[in-house]
């Protein structure tokens, strides 16, 4: 039997480039933004990903602004496939305004979901 769910926030499926913020790899080399909601993400990287780990994250999206920038903690991390590490983020500060950028192009985009 599984656990109930213990989200507060929904979360919705995306889709975007992302990059380690301090990193000079292009978006998208090294790690994906897959979902997201007001408290935490799942991101998927190349780079191996240790719970408790900090990230700091620079989100693009497709408005021609600057990128979102994310920050958390590593809370679980999953290994599904040789090509990258799956890891689930909980953000240290709910920034509304954030998300919801992010939110809004996944409402608009129905091939993400």
């Amino acid at each position: 039997m599984e656990p109930p769910e213990q989200r507060l926030f929904s979360r919705f499926v995306s889709r975007f480039p992302t990059k380690f913020k301090d990193s000079v790899e292009e978006y998208g080399q090294e790690i994906f933004l897959r979902d997201v909601s007001a408290t935490g993400a799942r991101v998927v990287s190349r780079n191996r990903l240790f719970i408790d780990d900090v990230l700091s994250l620079s989100v693009k999206l497709p408005d021609g602004r600057e990128p979102v920038e994310l920050s958390g903690r590593v809370r679980w991390v999953h290994h599904p496939s040789p090509q990258g590490w799956e890891a689930g983020l909980q953000f240290h500060k709910i920034d509304l305004m954030r998300i919801h950028r992010i939110v809004r192009f996944t409402l608009d985009t129905p091939s993400l979901l």
